[in-house]
């Protein structure tokens, strides 16, 4: 079986749901009440996960005590609307990328731009090994151009598209939503509508699957077809999902 290794940071996300039956009196703030709360380890750990609950073989590089680093989302517990969104103010160590080790047959950097990875560490890792993916956060450039595929959201590629080198023709998949996914001018669309209830996490559960399918196939055409149906899935759970095969 082929292994996969997830490089990037990681944090712990926290979903706080209540209740909201008034208004403050001095304020015309939603005055909270806690009905329950659920948590997840996030980010990379997030693709991780999702790629163990259906591929073995995988292996993460990650930021140590990334239980601190914290993403707290107050939610409501009927419509699953977001009050507010409280993160740590936590500073992420850069990675050592020498002691990355490269004798894996993927490499997937899930990289949200919080100073674990920098541009020049993810052009090592590119220039090292044949069959890096990459999920960034960051604005593409000549760093990523020996990359094996791109999987960004249509607003980090909105973002991107003018800053984008040649090199990267024929790499780069974006997710659209509810629309599916593009790659190399095509729209691969979600199979059937769902009903969306939570987003959080819907881009690692694509970027997961995306990854167990190549592994498997090596037709990045049937990955991107796999993606859309997990992360259909994914979508209609609140909180942060994990992928499972039907």
């Amino acid at each position: 079986m082929k292994k996969i290794l997830i490089v990037g940071e990681s944090c712990r996300d926290v979903f706080v749901y209540c209740k909201a039956n008034r208004l403050c009196p001095d304020i015309p703030v939603p005055a909270l009440s806690i009905v329950n709360q659920t948590e997840n380890p996030g980010m990379a750990m997030n693709v991780e996960r999702n790629v163990r609950s259906i591929f073995d073989n995988c292996d993460i590089v990650t930021n140590e005590g990334w239980e601190n680093v914290t993403k707290t989302r107050y939610m409501h517990l009927e419509s699953n609307h977001m009050f507010i969104r409280v993160d740590t103010d936590h500073v992420i160590p850069r990675i050592d990328i020498k002691r990355v080790p490269l004798d894996y047959d993927i490499i997937a950097i899930s990289d949200y731009n919080k100073g674990f990875l920098t541009e020049e560490d993810i052009k090592y890792l590119c220039e090292n090994h044949d069959n890096v993916f990459i999920d960034t956060k960051k604005i593409l450039g000549d760093w990523a151009n020996k990359v094996k595929f791109v999987k960004i959201n249509n607003f980090e590629y909105e973002r991107s598209k003018d800053f984008i080198p040649k090199a990267l023709d024929g790499k780069i998949i974006y997710t659209k939503g509810e629309s599916g996914a593009c790659f190399n001018g095509k729209i691969y669309p979600v199979r059937e509508k769902v009903e969306v209830n939570d987003v959080s996490g819907a881009g690692d559960s694509f970027f997961a699957a995306l990854l167990v399918k190549y592994a498997e196939t090596e037709d990045i055409e049937e990955a991107i077809i796999f993606a859309n149906e997990c992360a259909s899935i994914a979508v209609q759970h609140k909180g942060v999902s994990v992928i499972k095969r039907k």
